[in-house]
């Protein structure tokens, strides 16, 4: 098998990184630990706070690249594999932000409403509660964003947090003077700073949510590595006696032995005996594969029939389980591409609204109200009192002072993210909300910008397209059976003898054989002296009589003939892609039963609907080429659009292989053997039904438990698409909202019409472009669905 491993002369290691809060951070740390001798590649990925890099061992070590990034402010560690149940404490600390978050947007909103002329709420709405409520929020929740906001503002690498620290602080600030010197008769909006930190809290919670979501796919692969190794120390001189060693401490070329039942702690060669072996972790195949000495075994696949010895050939990181992992894991550090865009723009726009502010001051100080004089008296004058109570102008040159100010700090406030900080999130709640009522599940916002783009989706056959269940779908008795064992026989007897032998094992055809014989209420009969032969059949006796049951080849090997009219029916079956399973009597043959992974009811409609909108359709298997080009016949799709015989890292190199040429692919999966698959895929789907690691690796879930699941893939894909039109159309109306409020509250209509946004009328306009995000976005739920 090919390794999957990077070179010899570089190795990989993955560091987990906090403290990234932007596309701004992430290319701060990409540049740093470029920068280190010895760092081949670096990729950082801000949804799983991860960096996959790839270095060489004689020239920098892991330890002291996580310090370079702890000392550039982002707190590094090398990625412990070792995963372990969450604690009350993990779920308390991921609990806390989200229900706090919660509290400030609901009293932030409180506060909102007091602006609205008339409308009071006893204490909810004074002064100083909302006064209190701000400095605990700022102190509080809110002091680590004012710390890395100002901190990457220092150091040129401004980010969203700098924008949202500008802006909450100028506010509160403004606030304060305006409570400490009521002479300046300036409003109050202290609920804009609570608004501005809690729904960024919000969104940082519900985002911390999903990454520990994806993070548990690489559990759910660890889990798959034994843990312990029966070692032979002597197996010439004591061949029965084994030490039980960690798995992780085999040595390559060391003996060992493994009971019916366990899985292999590393890939190995069968020095003695032979079994049947489970390997649908590794192919997706739900057959059992016949291993005899000489035949190469997986780590982490199963034994499942005999006691075997084996000769390690690959340990630790080597083995095929392990270079699966590592491909799940270096495929999960690319960067998620929703919101780079506007954190990009944040770092431009915070210096754009500085720049902004600055010059509305200093225009209407030095400018403004020397040509345009009336300003001064059109109402936009403060008043001051003086200690009798006598009201009085304030000078012209403090008043235009005044003025500069108010424009300036409107500018801020009326340019506070809250709309753009809206724009994703409440698209993506509202569209996985409305998909999990409908039995869809779409993890983050990352997935629905790539669905957008998607132009070709890759299909595993085994559980996919197919149920992934054996079952019989064929069976029949020999003609011309000699007296008396043809008396009364017919092809009901053939399945009732055959589920008789197969009855307790847990074989994928024999399973299929007991259930159709129970679907059709057969009597079991009595069957003694049961004996299985790996990879050829069982036998066994019934009412006195030797009785085979398995493949053709081991009935003509016992000297049993097989009938020509017979042979030709079972090549007929084999051609349609059918397993046959053949009977015999003493040394007469009986009959047969065929049994297949049939198709799912749904996956011709399917396909062709997805061709409809426009995807281009590619199948990948683990199985032999005849059966996936009938398979193929079958879904009326070509040739050249089937790809059998591929391992786990033959179908995440087809589909790297695709993407480097320019395609955007969605993958289509549901077992441990499609997860680097999955994961290398620009978008990875798995039913709901597969095994964990697919479910777990996977962006898009089809949850519905339906008749025809894989139908709702249709509906996921244009619930995505929609969901990803809000988030475009939410994005550019907040950047419109600024555009236009922007010049607005730097006063551009004050000369010719008197409009003077102050700071309250600032925060309530950014409310109002919030509130008409959220408004939007709930219109996805007039979509329809089948579901």
């Amino acid at each position: 098998m090919t390794s999957l491993s990077p070179p010899p002369s570089t190795q990989q290691i993955v560091l987990a990184v906090s403290g990234m809060k932007c596309a701004g951070c992430v290319q701060a740390v990409e540049k740093r630990l470029q920068q280190q001798p010895g760092v081949a590649t670096a990729v950082v990925n801000l949804v799983t706070e991860q960096a996959a890099i790839e270095y060489i061992p004689q020239e920098i070590e892991p330890d002291s690249l996580a310090k370079v990034l702890t000392t550039a402010g982002f707190p590094s560690h090398v990625q412990n594999r070792e995963g372990g149940p969450e604690t009350p404490t993990q779920v308390l600390k991921e609990t806390q932000p989200l229900i706090l978050a919660t509290v400030l947007v609901v009293l932030s909103g409180v506060g909102h409403l007091g602006h609205i002329p008339g409308f009071t709420l006893p204490w909810l709405t004074s002064i100083q509660f909302h006064w209190g409520l701000a400095t605990l929020a700022l102190l509080g929740p809110g002091r680590p964003i004012l710390r890395e906001g100002w901190q990457g503002l220092w150091q040129n690498r401004p980010n969203m947090n700098t924008l949202i620290s500008l802006g909450s602080v100028t506010a509160y600030l403004a606030s304060v003077v305006a409570v400490v010197w009521p002479q300046l008769y300036w409003d109050c909006f202290f609920d804009a700073p609570v608004m501005i930190v809690g729904l960024i809290l919000l969104g940082r919670a519900l985002e911390s949510q999903a990454r520990g979501r994806t993070k548990t796919s690489l559990e759910k692969l660890l889990a798959l590595q034994p843990m312990v190794a029966r070692w032979l120390p002597n197996p010439q001189v004591q061949p029965e006696r084994f030490v039980e060693i960690p798995a992780r401490d085999v040595q390559i070329g060391a003996w060992l032995q493994v009971l019916p039942g366990d899985k292999f702690p590393v890939d190995g060669r069968i020095l003695e005996g032979s079994t049947l072996v489970d390997e649908a972790m590794l192919t997706g195949e739900a057959m059992p594969v016949p291993k005899i000495v000489g035949d190469d075994v997986v780590a982490g696949t199963l034994n499942q029939s005999a006691l075997i010895i084996i000769e390690a050939t690959r340990t630790g990181q080597q083995t095929t389980l392990a270079q699966i992992i590592d491909l799940v894991e270096t495929a999960q550090t690319r960067k998620a591409p929703i919101q780079q865009f506007a954190d990009r723009v944040a770092g431009y726009f915070t210096y754009g609204v500085l720049a902004i502010a600055t010059l509305t001051f200093l225009f209407w100080v030095g400018i403004g109200v020397h040509l345009w004089p009336e300003v001064l008296t059109q109402g936009t004058l403060p008043m001051t009192h003086s200690p009798n109570g006598v009201a009085a102008e304030m000078a012209p040159q403090a008043a235009g002072i005044l003025l500069g100010l108010k424009l300036a700090i409107a500018v801020l406030v009326i340019a506070c993210p809250c709309a753009l900080g809206l724009a994703t999130p409440t698209a993506i709640l509202v569209g996985t909300s409305l998909g999990a009522e409908r039995g869809l599940l779409i993890r983050g916002g990352d997935v629905l910008e790539q669905v957008d783009r998607l132009d070709t989706l890759v299909f595993d056959k085994t559980g996919t397209l197919t149920t992934g269940h054996p079952q019989v779908t064929d069976y029949w008795v020999s003609e011309g059976l000699p007296v008396p064992l043809g008396e009364g026989l017919s092809s009901q007897t053939v399945l009732q003898l055959a589920a008789s032998l197969e009855k307790g094992s847990r074989h994928p055809l024999a399973t299929a054989i007991v259930e159709q014989a129970d679907a059709q209420d057969l009597a079991y009969l009595s069957a003694t002296a049961l004996e299985t032969v790996p990879g050829c059949g069982v036998t066994g006796q019934i009412d006195g009589a030797l009785a085979r049951l398995g493949s053709a080849q081991w009935l003509q090997d016992c000297g049993i003939l097989i009938p020509q009219q017979n042979q030709h029916q079972g090549h007929q079956l084999a051609q349609a892609g059918k397993t046959l399973i053949h009977l015999a009597v003493d040394h007469t043959y009986v009959g047969g039963l065929a049994v297949q992974d049939t198709l799912r009811s749904e996956a011709g409609q399917t396909l062709k609907e997805l061709q409809r909108l426009g995807l281009r359709i590619q199948m990948l298997t683990g199985d032999q080429a005849a059966t996936a080009h009938i398979v193929a016949q079958e879904l009326d799709l070509e040739p050249t659009a089937v790809q059998a015989g591929v391992t786990p890292g033959g179908k995440a190199a087809f589909i790297a292989e695709l993407q480097a040429q320019g395609h955007q692919v969605g993958m289509i999966g549901d077992g441990i053997n499609d997860a680097p698959a999955l994961a290398q895929a620009n978008v990875g789907i798995s039913l709901s039904g597969g095994t964990d690691v697919a479910i777990e690796t996977a962006q898009i879930i089809l949850m519905s438990g339906d008749a025809n699941p894989l139908y709702r893939l249709v509906d996921v894909l244009r619930l995505s698409r929609a969901t990803f039109r809000k988030i475009q159309q939410n994005l550019f109306w907040a950047l419109i909202y600024n555009l236009i409020g922007l010049p607005v509250a730097a006063g551009i209509l004050l000369p010719k019409f008197g409009i003077l946004l102050s700071p309250a009328s600032s925060a309530a306009l950014m409310a109002f472009s919030s509130v008409s995000v959220v408004t939007n976005s709930l219109r996805l739920r007039r979509l329809s669905l089948t579901g």
